[in-house]
């Protein structure tokens, strides 16, 4: 047996190429050297970059629809809200696996960087959208040619070795959770600025024309900085044919096999909607999209209700405190508490485990609107901390699954299968949460599940669903073959 592994190293250095990107990466992975500061903190600004758009809008986006004039009633908001935040999922649903399938051929790099330019454009005209149809547009054309999210996830958890997976996709999570808890925070403090900050932005001044401009420049201005330290990202995908030929050696010397040709030809013919490990973890991964970005739109109305229709009377300042103190939290609980918890658990354990406790939390959401002042300041604070990490939790074991039941020649089409099935659900879900909370607000006194106890039951029929799953033999996990076990 050691021989046959000298032999395979021997074969891995021969057939490295020079000027193959790939080749650098896995160079990096062999003598240990992968883990660095600069691949994680690559990961990480480069999806904070594309998820602080998505949700940034939730905290002002009810004040712009009332700006727009398309309501007829105050309860109507919600509703038009959620067809707004549905638009960029819409677009990146049609889109993620043209763009997964030329990550595959092209390389990671080309799409995140076509992706970060797109976030500059479109978030920053989003900003200055005179009309609801403007907006959904800019939203619709943002999801569209966004399409980094997927290659990122494929990239995430090539650019380490296997038993550093976990590290780079829970990095993912982190910063895809915190750009989704973040955005909304700056949308928060940034969004009507003439009236929060009259001594900077003057009245009748460009500010006061456009108000939910400076959070959407804001972002804008951040991904202007990540596309240009992009140029320095490397590339994962091997850029020369038969990238694989070393494995497949090594795996004939190892087996003393002489059907390679044969098993790479069927290889590369694999289904993925044949490959149920992965079109399992993506079916469950989808239904618990959608109930976060149900939760987050749901969240963000709620939070700045008037107290008649069951809400809390927030003002943005105030929802941006709270998503910020669930961003700090959340960034503590991955760095410091999240890999020792899935090291004891592993993934899957962890995120059924999470999956069981946010459902009590969540339907304890009504009855924190009872209290008030400081209490309630401090309630709020907490359950959004709490149920902010589970569900990352649940989504970075997810990720796992996902992403080690393809080999890399398939992981961008994967991923990108994964991004449009979710974008799918997460297209529902804005337009949904917005309907249900606008039907729940008309029903304050009904005798079943009154007001927004409705809308967040609802909220936990679709998050129990998926956690349901979890526990069943549905969910597969891939299981190594003894080649694999020896890579």
């Amino acid at each position: 047996m050691e021989e046959v592994k000298n032999i395979r190293q021997g074969l891995l250095k021969k057939h490295y190429h020079e000027n193959c990107p790939g080749c650098k990466v896995d160079k990096a992975k062999e003598l240990k050297t992968d883990v660095t500061i600069r691949n994680l903190f690559n990961i990480w600004m480069v999806v904070l970059c594309s998820s602080l758009p998505i949700s940034s809008l939730f905290p002002y986006l009810y004040f712009m629809v009332q700006d727009f004039h398309i309501a007829k009633r105050e309860e109507d908001i919600s509703g038009y809200a959620g067809y707004v935040g549905s638009a960029f999922m819409l677009g990146r649903a049609l889109t993620s696996i043209l763009w997964g399938m030329v990550a595959d051929r092209y390389g990671r790099k080309p799409i995140v960087m076509i992706g970060i330019v797109s976030v500059i454009i479109f978030n920053t005209l989003f900003g200055l959208s005179t009309s609801f149809w403007m907006a959904v547009i800019m939203r619709f054309l943002l999801g569209s040619l966004n399409g980094l999210l997927g290659p990122m996830k494929a990239y995430s958890s090539e650019i380490f070795r296997e038993e550093h997976q976990a590290l780079g996709l829970s990095t993912f999570s982190a910063a895809w959770g915190i750009g989704l808890i973040i955005g909304p925070a700056l949308g928060g403090y940034l969004a009507q600025p003439v009236e929060k900050y009259p001594h900077l932005f003057p009245k009748d001044s460009f500010w006061d024309k456009f108000p939910y401009f400076l959070p959407c420049l804001a972002i804008s201005v951040f991904a202007l900085v990540v596309l240009v330290a992009s140029f320095w990202l490397p590339e994962t995908l091997h850029n020369h044919p038969h990238s694989d030929e070393s494995n497949d050696d090594t795996e004939a010397l190892e087996t003393g096999s002489n059907e390679t040709d044969n098993n790479k030809i069927i290889q590369k013919g694999d289904n993925l909607f044949l490959n149920w490990p992965l079109m399992s973890s993506i079916i469950v991964y989808c239904i618990i999209s959608l109930h976060d970005i149900a939760y987050q739109e749901v969240f963000s109305l709620w939070a700045v209700s008037p107290r008649r229709l069951g809400g809390l009377n927030f003002t943005t300042d105030i929802v941006g405190d709270v998503l910020a103190v669930t961003g700090v939290g959340l960034i503590i609980f991955q760095l410091a508490i999240y890999p020792a918890l899935e090291k004891a658990f592993g993934p899957i354990r962890f995120a059924r485990i999470t999956g069981v406790l946010s459902i009590p939390l969540l339907q304890s959401y009504p009855f924190i609107a009872m209290f008030s002042g400081v209490s309630l300041y401090v309630l709020i604070n907490i359950v959004s901390v709490l149920k902010n990490l589970l569900t990352v939790t649940i989504i970075t074991g997810l990720f796992l699954l996902q992403n080690r039941a393809v080999e890399q020649y398939q992981r961008g089409a994967a991923n990108g299968l994964s991004m449009t099935a979710m974008s799918i659900f997460k297209a529902i879900g804005p337009a949904a949460g917005g309907a249900i909370l606008t039907w729940s607000q008309k029903r304050m006194h009904a005798s079943f599940l009154p007001g927004t106890h409705m809308v967040f039951f609802l909220l936990n029929v679709i998050g129990g669903l998926g956690v349901l799953l979890m526990f069943t033999p549905f969910l597969k996990v891939k299981k190594k073959t003894p080649s694999e076990e020896l890579r």
